[in-house]
Formats: structure tokens, C-alpha cells, sequence
């Protein structure tokens, strides 16, 4: 479908970049189309009967649905045609360019989760929406989950603010039925806290992961962003698989087209709460992780913001990557995930081309 594809090079306008970590804007288009080749940014999914949906960055939350997860209609109308009017009030500049949503069914609800920041800050919010039913696409505003305050610090040598950043949101449900939310970008890296029934926080967030140990002199600098840091880990996605939660996570730096070198890792616990620790026993709360993708520089330059999933039998991993081919332009990845002796995932090669061209 190249008609396809240039119909939404055409009719998605990207233009400014924003990181620590924050996606490129996008504009709607007005109309609904399908395509087999969709660009996206930090995308997660879900299914409701005999349709799948993903949910993406984008003005109000893009969406777009599938019977097939091949062709895809972009919808026009975003998630959230209104917002709500706490989410500027908690932070300043925040617009209607809402990042990096997840959603979950749990307790006869979805729940759908969204970041709202500016760039390169960590005076962010964690958003809250319901519904019944995904195709009736009427939501409910649940409040904020969690702010973040930015971290500053003084020449006096103390420091005010949260020392992490409210966004990126995944949940997961543990073994006993209880919600956790995980979430994080850069600052003191991966945050984990307990959810009560309403989906709020019921505990307070915890460090699970970083990209490099406190006070690693090898810790390359930020080119993006003078406050975010060097801790260039963020995206966290929790799954389930056998005895034991996996964490995935995206390392180092997306949102600048070709220029991305963004990548994904993982480590696993027996416990949702931790420790996560890689193949050689290192804690991710220390740097630790295998890769699991990463730019092969021939079709992809980069990949991350990732999520895994089981539909009907079959795990599944997506994420966003930057295409080699295209401009750096942020295109969905689907790969199937298959597991080895000793329980760890590893990319299956595609039943397909991720394009159809």
C-alpha cells in the first residue's frame, strides 16, 4: 500500500522534536484511511473481540484499529476530543500533544493511562481515562495518578522536586490481582508503585532500573535535554511469562529521526516488585539488562517504546522504529516472541514483512 503510506506522509505533519524523552508532533488528518504501513510513536495494543487497537502519541491520543493487525484504519478523531482541564493547571505548557499512553482491561474496565509534560522536564502527570467498551470510544476522565515535580538543584548543594519524571505508563497486574504502575524517563530512572482499585497510587514509587549505576563516570552526556541527565533509560513495559515478570525498557535516545540510537533491553524477576536482574545476574537497578533490539541500520535505525503481549496464543512484540528508509520516520514493528530453555524472549522472524510494499 505505498498509495497508503503517502497518504499519511502527507497527511501527518511532523514537526518539531522534543525528547527527554518526548515524541514528534503529529497533526490528525481528517479523514479515515488504511494502511499496512502506519506511522506511530510509542504505540501499545489491545483487542476487544474480533478488533485491535492501538494507541499512540498524538494529538489527544491517536488510535487506530484492525481485524488483522496488517491493515490498519487511522482514525481521525483522536482519544480525548477535550482535556481536562487539571492537566495544564498541574503542568505548565502542557497543550493537547499527549504522550505515550498504555492500556489494560481489568475489573470489566479499560483503563488507559497518558503522559502529559513539556520538553526535556520532569514537571510531568500520569492522566487517567475509562470506558466500558474500546469500539464505543466514550471515555472517562479518572484524575491524575501521578505528578512529578521538577527536580532542582541549588548551588547550596540541596535539591527540591521528584528526582524522576511522570511519564510513560504501563500496567501490570501480579499474581494476586493486584494493579502496579510502572513508568519512568531518564532522572533516577524506572519508577514502581502499588495501585489501589481505582487505579491510583496506593504506595510510593520505588527505583527499579537505570541505565547506569549512581555517579558512573562513563555515563555518556545528554544531547538533548540539560536537565534530564545521563540516565537514558525509560518506556518500561512489565509482562508476565511463566514464573517470572520481564521488564522491558528503552535505552539511550529516540525522537530524532535517522539520528535516533534508541534500543530495547530487558531483565526479569520472580517478584513484580523487583529485583530485575539481566542473564549474568545484574541488577537492573545498577545498569544491568540484555539487549534485545536494536537498529540493524538497513531497515531500521533505531528502535524502542516497546510492548508485549498474548493474543490468542501467541506472544507478540511491537514497538516504534525509525525507518532507514523512509527519513527516520517512526513506523510500527511487530515481531512474534519466542522463549528459550532458560525462559528468556527472543525475536522470531516476522510470519511476513513488517511492510507490504
Amino acid at each position: 500500500m505505498k498509495k497508503a503510506f503517502l497518504s499519511v506522509m502527507i497527511t501527518i505533519a511532523i514537526t518539531t522534536t522534543v525528547s527527554a524523552q518526548g515524541p514528534r508532533r503529529q497533526r490528525f488528518q481528517r479523514e479515515a484511511f488504511q494502511t499496512d504501513t502506519p506511522m506511530v510513536h510509542d504505540p501499545v495494543m489491545a483487542k476487544e473481540g474480533d478488533t485491535y487497537y492501538i494507541y499512540a502519541t498524538g494529538m489527544g491520543i491517536q488510535q487506530m484499529t484492525s481485524k488483522d493487525r496488517k491493515t490498519w484504519t487511522v482514525l481521525p478523531q483522536p482519544v480525548m476530543t477535550v482535556i481536562p482541564g487539571w492537566t495544564t493547571d498541574s503542568v505548565p505548557g502542557f497543550g493537547n500533544h499527549v504522550w505515550a499512553p498504555d492500556v489494560i482491561q481489568w475489573h470489566g474496565r479499560w483503563w488507559l493511562a497518558y503522559s502529559c509534560s513539556t520538553f526535556g522536564k520532569n514537571g510531568s502527570a500520569i492522566g487517567l481515562l475509562s470506558t466500558r467498551s474500546l469500539g464505543a470510544n466514550m471515555w472517562k476522565d479518572e484524575g491524575c495518578i501521578v505528578c512529578s515535580h521538577d527536580w532542582k538543584a541549588g548551588t547550596d548543594g540541596k535539591t527540591s522536586g521528584d528526582n524522576w519524571n511522570a511519564i510513560d505508563p504501563n500496567f501490570v497486574i501480579d499474581d494476586s490481582d493486584t494493579p502496579w504502575l510502572v513508568w519512568g524517563s531518564f532522572w533516577d530512572g524506572i519508577q514502581l508503585a502499588r495501585l489501589d482499585s481505582t487505579m491510583h497510587l496506593a504506595s510510593k514509587p520505588v527505583t527499579i532500573a537505570r541505565r547506569h549505576r549512581p555517579g558512573d563516570p562513563h555515563a555518556a552526556e545528554n544531547p538533548t535535554s540539560r536537565f534530564a541527565g545521563r540516565n537514558a533509560i525509560e518506556a518500561p513495559f512489565i509482562f508476565k511469562h511463566g514464573g517470572y515478570y520481564y521488564l522491558f525498557v528503552s535505552w539511550d535516545y529516540c525522537c530524532r529521526g535517522a539520528q535516533s540510537n534508541y534500543r530495547v533491553a530487558v531483565g526479569r524477576s520472580k517478584k513484580v516488585s523487583g529485583p530485575y536482574l539481566d542473564r549474568d545476574g545484574k541488577d537492573m537497578l545498577t545498569g544491568g539488562g540484555n539487549l534485545f533490539l536494536e537498529g540493524d541500520k538497513k531497515e531500521w535505525e533505531a528502535t524502542g517504546h516497546c510492548a508485549v503481549y498474548n493474543f490468542d496464543g501467541e506472544d507478540i512484540f511491537i514497538c516504534h522504529g525509525y525507518s532507514a528508509t523512509r527519513n527516520g520516520a517512526a513506523m510500527l514493528i511487530q515481531r512474534p516472541v519466542n522463549w528459550t530453555s532458560d525462559g528468556w524472549p527472543e525475536l522470531a522472524e516476522p510470519k511476513e514483512s513488517a511492510f507490504n510494499d
